[in-house]
């Protein structure tokens, strides 16, 4: 019994990183997408922990923090495949039409407008400035910043109706989610900010804020676009995951 669940719980995981990321999984594995919307914040950790690597080894090569911040969120883009980021442009260019009808219809076209474009540099401007502020406990903040984007979109997953009856993320309504998918998964980022402040007592504020910022601007972000568009699509999903992740680096350069 305990090995078909670990045995699941592996496909499952497995299935949410082949979606999620572009990183290799064989394509011979049986894979189950169903529900992998629970295990992504912790495919956010294991994204925002390769992330810190990077940073680290390109800390320790001499390369200047600046450019070090920008490799590590470009490196972001590259190991999703822009798939968040495709999400923030196409609602970008959705919620720029006046007419609440046409949002959808503008929003499923692949073809990037003004509006996206310039969401895209605004929301990379904040990241690369924000995360070069930041010049301790890099690693740490990397996973969690990852995790609590990706907790926003269970949330808003789970909450929030699906505006479209097909498309990248009307999957995920099809699963049934508890409060246990929540919790544990709040538990495990905030748990980070622990670990955070037993290797950096004085970080105290830095990881209190991202445990508590974390949850606030998750819940508000998709709470934003719930409230502007009457529900949420795949692209406002990848959006909420870009601006909580921006957001919350934001707001942990004001603490630091």
């Amino acid at each position: 019994m305990l090995l078909q669940v670990i045995r699941k719980t592996l496909t499952k995981l497995s299935a949410g990183i082949a979606f999620y990321t572009c990183l290799p999984i064989p394509h011979t594995w049986n894979l189950d997408f169903n529900g992998i919307a629970r295990f992504a914040p912790l495919i956010g950790l294991i994204v925002g922990g390769i992330l810190g690597v990077i940073d680290l080894g390109l800390q320790i090569l001499g390369m200047p923090i600046l450019t070090r911040s920008a490799v590590a969120i470009i490196s972001g883009i590259i190991l999703t495949g822009g798939l968040h980021l495709d999400g923030v442009m196409d609602t970008a260019d959705g919620l720029a039409v006046p007419d609440q009808k046409r949002r959808l219809e503008v929003m499923s076209d692949s073809a990037t407008g003004a509006f996206g474009a310039m969401a895209a540099i605004a929301l990379l401007l904040l990241k690369i400035t924000a995360l070069t502020d930041l010049d301790s406990d890099r690693f740490l903040i990397l996973m969690g910043v990852a995790g609590w984007g990706r907790w926003g979109q269970l949330v808003a997953i789970a909450r929030y109706p699906y505006l479209k009856p097909t498309g990248k993320g009307a999957f995920h309504k099809e699963a049934k989610y508890s409060i246990w998918d929540f919790i544990q998964s709040l538990l495990l980022l905030v748990s980070l900010s622990g670990i955070q402040i037993l290797l950096n007592p004085e970080s105290w504020l830095v990881a209190s804020g991202m445990a508590i910022g974390g949850i606030a601007i998750a819940l508000l972000t998709g709470a934003w676009f719930n409230r502007c568009l009457g529900g949420h699509t795949g692209d406002t999903y990848g959006a909420v995951v870009e601006w909580t992740e921006a957001l919350l680096l934001c707001l942990l350069v004001t603490l630091e």
